[in-house]
This record gives structure tokens, sequence and C-alpha cells, in this order.
């Protein structure tokens, strides 16, 4: 690669240093990420009460659904592009940057005429509380309506965390997260409630995706790549191996959050209190992902490189790293949420309701925080391999087998009822980690081509 180039290839040098220094960024822009998304429901739980905090957790699961649909394909071209890299294959990339251009914010703009022409019927599927509806339908109507950002600043970061570029995308998330706060207070405390908070959050990831875009077009000549019509119009050959690896993707996605709506559909009929404290402990769970996200974004990255260029030593200890660090930073927010059970939910609501079920739900998070710990190396050496049959697989078995059956098992036939459904969900969280754990051991994965080489 040019020394001059964006690209960055972490092929040889200091794998645990290259792992974390590359990860950081994305444990930055994930805790600000995580931040804003807390202060909807922090802001929202204040000024509106359980009502709003049921309806923005329903509404952002819906939305995560939509977003998820595009994300297959984001990780799909993050993967190839990290695989060309590792083939030093400039040309390639360059390549794959317009075909994701072109072909994921079309598909955001159709997901968006379908989410908004079917909200009404998603809203009753989902048994949203009475008291939460209207606020439910406002957000996840704004939210839809400005999914080509939401999806657009996604597929952009994908494409930098697939040169090797983490930096520049945490300086843009630090715009949109102290753009979103302060929309918040303004939005929602001027009485606009939920429909503040996803007008805050489509304004804010706008911005990022406006900023990533003027990046990629100043620093154009570095990448390779051109705002030009003969790099956006889709390249044969690169869009069948987006369409290969990120269909599976998709379909993985896709499976589990429908499987998490399933869920949510079920414990949405116990009342609007247990759904506000479902709520809540889906956003505790997204603190988790703070660092396993991101070692899972890294981890998938350096995979990709190493993967493609057959060094799997390097492979070894990139995952070796994740698994560690993920672990410590767990039992750190594990112990937090054991000890102080009420004081985590009172940040969200004082509702003495909502705080008495906050000591039911303690084992449930601790489960979630290790679940998440252990499946982002698990999806990072899947995803860095470009295993579109893994990928469908775990989709089917975290969605379908796993959850949904753990869920209806723990729920229905013990009889354990919202409990049951909570640690259904949590014991799933598992399912990477228990496929891709024996599958790494054996060594059989050594033995598999990059798609990009194909």
């Amino acid at each position: 690669m040019d020394k001059n180039s964006l690209i960055k290839d972490y092929t040889t040098g200091p794998v645990g240093r290259q792992l974390l220094s590359f990860a950081w960024p994305f444990m930055l822009s994930n805790l600000l990420q995580t931040a804003y998304n807390l202060v909807d429901m922090v802001v929202v739980g204040q000024y509106v009460g359980p009502a709003g905090l049921s309806a923005v957790g329903i509404g952002a699961d819906l939305i995560h659904l939509y977003t998820f649909v595009c994300m297959g394909f984001c990780n799909a071209g993050q993967v190839l592009i990290s695989q060309y890299v590792g083939l030093h294959d400039s040309q390639s990339v360059s390549k794959m940057v317009g075909v994701m251009f072109t072909f994921i914010l079309g598909m955001s703009l159709v997901i968006s005429g379908l989410g908004l022409g079917f909200a009404g019927r998603l809203m009753g599927w989902l048994n949203v509380p009475p008291e939460a509806l209207v606020y439910c339908r406002q957000y996840t109507v704004c939210c839809t309506a400005g999914l080509f950002f939401l999806v657009g600043y996604v597929m952009v970061a994908a494409i930098l965390r697939g040169i090797g570029e983490s930096r520049r995308p945490m300086v843009f998330i630090i715009i949109a997260s102290v753009l979103n706060v302060i929309l918040d207070l303004v939005f929602v405390s001027g009485g606009m409630g939920p429909l503040g908070a996803a007008l805050a959050t489509v304004i804010a990831q706008g911005v990022s995706f406006v900023l990533c875009v003027g990046y990629l077009w100043r620093r154009r000549d570095r990448l390779g790549f051109e705002f030009h019509w003969r790099y956006l119009r889709p390249d044969r050959d690169n869009l069948q191996k987006l369409l290969k690896l990120g269909v599976p993707m998709m379909i993985q996605s896709c499976a589990i959050n429908l499987s998490m709506l399933f869920v949510s559909r079920c414990i949405n009929a116990y009342g609007v209190t247990v759904s506000a404290v479902t709520s809540v402990g889906n956003k505790l769970s997204t603190v988790a992902s703070i660092i396993c996200q991101a070692l899972s974004q890294s981890g998938a990255t350096m995979v990709g490189q190493n993967f493609a260029a057959r060094k799997f030593d390097r492979v070894a200890k990139a995952l070796g790293t994740a698994v560690a660090v993920g672990l410590c930073f767990t039992a750190i927010l594990s112990a937090v949420m054991i000890a102080f059970p009420e004081k985590v939910f009172s940040l969200f609501d004082d509702d003495p309701a909502v705080l008495a079920m906050s000591h039911s739900y303690v084992l449930v998070a601790v489960l979630n925080f290790f679940g998440y710990a252990l499946r982002g190396p698990s999806t990072a050496l899947c995803n860095g391999m470009g295993f579109p049959v893994m990928n469908f697989v775990l989709g089917v078995l975290d969605g379908v087998v796993m959850r949904i059956g753990l869920c209806v098992l723990l729920a229905q036939v013990f009889g354990m009822g919202v409990r049951g459904y909570w640690l259904g969900g949590a014991l799933a969280g598992f399912t990477f980690f228990l496929v891709m754990g024996p599958y790494f051991l054996s060594g059989k994965w050594k033995k598999r081509a990059p798609p990009a080489a194909a």
C-alpha cells in the first residue's frame, strides 16, 4: 500500500497493541453513542415517565431491525474491504466502496418506505401498551423517515473500519453525541416528548453522515475512490460478493432482531411497568457493548486482513486479546449492577414499581453482560473470515432455536412468566460463543479460502 494511503496494514507488528490501538476509538465512539442513547431514555423518563420509556424502548427495537437489515451488508462490505487490504488490492477496495454506496443507501430508502407504510400494523403486532401507543408511533415514524441518515453513517463507518481507520468516525460521533444531547434537552423538555428524542437522533446522525461523506470526498485521492458514476455504478463481481456474504449476515441479524421483537411483544402484554423495566434493561445491555462491540468491530478487520494473508497465529492472538479485555470490563459492570440495582435504574426512572422490579433483573443483566463479552470475539472470527453459511446457521440458532425456544420453555412451560422471557433472551446471547469457540479450537477455519480472493 502507498505510504500516503488511508489504508492501514495490520498483517505485521505487535497484535495486542495494534488491536487495542485500533479498538480504543471505537470504544470511545460506542461510549458516546451509548451515552446519547441513554440520554434519550433518561430525558424521556424524567419528563414523560414509564409510558415514554416504554415507547422509546419498543420503537428503538423496531428501528434496530430496519438498521440491521442494512447493517448485514455494511458488515459484509467491511469484511471484504479488510480482506482486499490483506491481499494488497487497493483497486478492489475502491470498487467495493462504490458498490456499498449505491446498493446500501438505495436499500435504506426502500425499507424506510415500507416501514412508514406498515407502521400502524407493526404497533398493533408488538402489543404496545395503550398508554405508550401515541408516543411509540411518533418515535418510530420519525426515526423511520430518517433511516437514510442512520444507515448512511453506519455504512461509511464500516468502510473506514475496513481500511483500518478508526479515529475519524470517533470525531464524527463526538459531534453527533454533543448535538444529540443538546437537541434532546431542547425538544423533549419543550414538550415534544419521545418525538423530540427521535428528531434529535435523526438530526445528529444526519450531521455525522454528511461529515463522513465530506471526509471521504476530501481524502478520495488517498483512498483511491471518486464520487463519480463510474465508481458508483455497481461492479458486478463485487456486488455478487457483497450479496453472497451480506445476505446470510442480514438473515442472521434479522432472525435475532425478529426474535427480540417477538419476546418484546410477549413482555409488553404484562403492562407498562414491565415494559419500562425491560426497556431500561436493554439499554443497560448496550453499555456492555461499549467495549465488546468495539473489540468485535476492530477484531473483524484484523481477522479479515490476517486471514486473507494466511497469518493464523495473528488471528488467534487478536481473538485472545479481545476475550480477555471484554471479560474484565463486563466483570466490573456486573459488580456495579449487583451492588446498586435501584440506583442504576433510578437514573432512568424513579417510579417505585420500576425500582422494586429492578432486583429481579440483576441476574439477567449479568448474563447479558457476559454474553456480550464472549459474543464479540466470536462474531469477529465469523465475520472476519467471511463465512456466510456459519452466519446463517448462527442467526437461526440464536434467533429461533435458542431465544424463542428458551423464552417459550421458561416463561410458558415452566411458568416463570416475564422472568422466563428475560432469562431466555439472556441465555441465548451465549449461542455464538458455544458454536464458534469449539469451531476455532478445531482449527477447521484455517482451511477456508477468503471470499475476496475468489
